[in-house]
């Protein structure tokens, strides 16, 4: 766990954030040219343990950039704390703090008229927020009457953020400043062959993405880490994670969180991937909505009032445990544990929990990447080794990969069917691998469901992709970060 203070912006740093440099060209800020930012990328929640004082739960954004659950709250407060006038011009700056984060640069006038706060108090903050490098110059306002204004904005380079993405076939980081603007990433093969090989490789592409970002050590306060499976926290480890053979190991995290020397809590991907849609993408402005991952698996995500919803024991949207109906050895209790095969060694495999998952008769065996080329071969599909190469084929006309491809519509819907009766979502996204053949796949999903149920969500597809997870791991450590700076900062001034 790194103690190191958040490095001070190093040259060339000092850029606004209103660029629009975020995956794929897309802005991960509500900045528009010319204008200061408002938030940086949503607020979300994470459901692994954060070896630092966990942030606050969190929502999301509605479009407009609102947001749902409001200012995060002044760090360190807590209701049974006794008062103190430190406290209470602690309390002061964080509120100006936030008000410049949501909203945009503001003079002192105008934070005092927006806060309540007295002129001279909004001074003494402001000068403070400079002095620990939290708050900065953001140019002058020039009124048609009256005197000239100082503008001041958040200073985004005051810290950093890591968020991280592992997949089977990829690997994604990418740094971003306290605004939510990414300033390097990194996207590769997932090359590992042992849960330990691909651990380290997340440690080695993190700095090498850190390095590409320029800043220094220290500089990122937090990371957040999505992974296929459910984190347990009692025994600190990933369980169901059958995509990554040993990935249930003990210590692999522990191991990535030395490696990258700063905190870091670990999240289920479909879950970040909700919150990166929810926050960026089709699920912006929904009450209740459902992210379906699908690719070398199956996951889900629900997003209720700018929440994430995970369960009792976080392992609420693991939905390729869904028994199929009729299937021999639905729910049946046997079979291999989910990360270790015949032979394998500790490093190679051992989830040392018994997990059991892709049992035959489970939706994750006939909804997933591996079960639409499956299918294809069954219905005499020649030379399509990847779900890809299949719906290609079918936008080409080949009968079999049209079949196969209504063959995975259909079980899609049933699992649309059985999570609209229980959780009555508004909008149903599909997103990961498959999400992005939507154009063949909404209209059958669509068509098999209303043959299965009166129940109609809307279905849409994924804004954002392959960089879901991602953006939903960013804004899930900006959560932890920003708060983290906060007091790391305002304590470097008090001793100063």
């Amino acid at each position: 766990m790194s103690s190191h203070p958040a490095a001070r912006p190093g040259p060339g740093s000092d850029q606004r954030s209103d660029r629009t440099s975020g995956p794929g060209g897309r802005s991960v800020t509500d900045g528009t040219p010319g204008r200061p930012p408002g938030p940086g990328l949503g607020e979300g929640s994470g459901e692994g343990p954060r070896r630092a004082a966990d942030g606050p739960e969190g929502g999301g954004r509605e479009q407009g950039g609102r947001d749902l659950g409001g200012p995060d709250p002044a760090p360190g407060s807590a209701a049974e704390q006794p008062w103190s006038r430190q406290r209470l011009r602690s309390n002061n700056e964080w509120l100006l703090l936030e008000r410049l984060r949501t909203t945009g640069a503001a003079s002192r006038a105008q934070l005092a008229r927006d806060t309540g706060l007295s002129k001279p108090t909004v001074s003494a903050a402001l000068a403070t927020l400079e002095q620990a490098g939290l708050a900065r110059e953001a140019g002058l306002l020039a009124p048609g009457r009256g005197r000239v204004a100082v503008l001041y904005e958040p200073d985004p380079t005051a810290g950093y953020v890591l968020g991280v993405d592992i997949g089977r076939g990829r690997l994604r980081v990418a740094v971003a400043d306290l605004a939510g603007e990414i300033t390097a990433r990194r996207d590769v093969p997932n090359r590992g062959s042992t849960a330990g090989a691909v651990a380290d490789a997340v440690i080695a592409e993190a700095r090498a993405a850190i390095a590409e970002a320029g800043i220094g050590p220290g500089a990122v306060v937090h990371a957040a880490i999505g992974t296929p499976g459910v984190w347990d926290e009692t025994e600190q480890r990933v369980r169901y994670a059958a995509q990554l053979p040993g990935w249930g190991r003990r210590g692999l995290f522990d191991r990535i969180r030395a490696g990258l020397d700063t905190t870091i809590s670990v999240h289920n991907d479909a879950n970040l991937a909700a919150l990166g849609e929810y926050a960026r993408g089709a699920g912006a402005g929904s009450r209740h909505f459902v992210y379906l991952l699908l690719g070398t698996g199956i996951g889900m995500g629900v997003v209720s009032g700018g929440k994430l919803q995970r369960g009792a024991h976080g392992a609420a949207g693991e939905i390729g445990f869904l028994p199929l109906p009729g299937v021999p050895g639905a729910g049946a209790g046997g079979g291999q544990g989910a990360d270790q095969g015949p032979g394998q060694s500790p490093d190679q495999g051992g989830d040392e929990g018994g997990d059991h998952d892709q049992r035959p008769g489970m939706l994750e065996s006939a909804a997933s990447a591996e079960s639409v080329v499956r299918s294809a071969k069954e219905l005499g599909v020649r030379g399509a080794a990847t779900a890809k190469q299949v719906f290609d084929a079918a936008r080409a006309g080949d009968p079999a990969a049209l079949a196969a491809v209504q063959r995975q519509a259909e079980q899609l819907a049933y699992a649309v069917a059985v999570v609209s009766s229980v959780i009555d979502p508004d909008l149903v996204v599909l997103g990961g691998g498959m999400g992005q053949s939507s154009d063949l796949l909404l209209d059958r999903v669509e068509e098999a469901l209303h043959a299965l149920t009166p129940l109609r969500p809307r279905l849409a597809p994924s804004l954002l992709g392959d960089e879901a997870v991602l953006i939903g791991a960013l804004s899930t450590a900006l959560r932890t970060a920003r708060p983290e700076v906060f007091d790391r900062r305002s304590a470097a001034v008090a001793r100063a």
